[in-house]
């Protein structure tokens, strides 16, 4: 099973991406428990390529796949951003960050992926999950 979308970046996107998954998890049979931690993680990296990546210029766009390969699911997102450095992303859970807004999707979607890639840019992260299936 293989999906991918080109979608406008702008926040009422994220629906498109939301129905995506609904599809794959009725397809794929996705247990309550991963499909919980795939949406969660998708609509951050989607919402992350709109606002920060694309800086929600109607005029760039964001790509969305979703990959079904050997019992493990690829959601991919792309934005046509320049990029940035996961590594420099402040964790939010140090006591002096916890009022910081940024990172908390990045942490989350590495939390709750089984594998995170970035692209040697930074504007394309592929999620890996594993063990989806009841």
């Amino acid at each position: 099973m293989r999906k991918k979308i080109k979608i406008e970046s702008n926040q009422a996107s994220l629906r498109i991406v939301e129905n995506a998954i609904d599809e794959a998890t009725l397809e794929l049979g996705i247990t309550q428990d991963s499909y919980g931690k795939i949406l969660v993680s998708a609509l951050e990296a989607v919402n992350n390529a709109i606002l920060h990546g694309n800086k929600m210029d109607p005029g760039k766009s964001v790509r969305f796949e979703i990959e079904y390969i050997k019992e493990e699911l690829k959601i991919i997102v792309a934005d046509e951003g320049s990029g940035f450095r996961p590594e420099e992303v402040p964790d939010p859970t140090l006591p002096q960050n916890i009022e910081m807004c940024n990172g908390r999707g990045v942490y989350l979607m590495r939390h709750l992926a089984d594998d995170i890639k970035y692209s040697r840019k930074g504007n394309t992260v592929t999620m890996t999950f594993k063990n989806i299936k009841s």
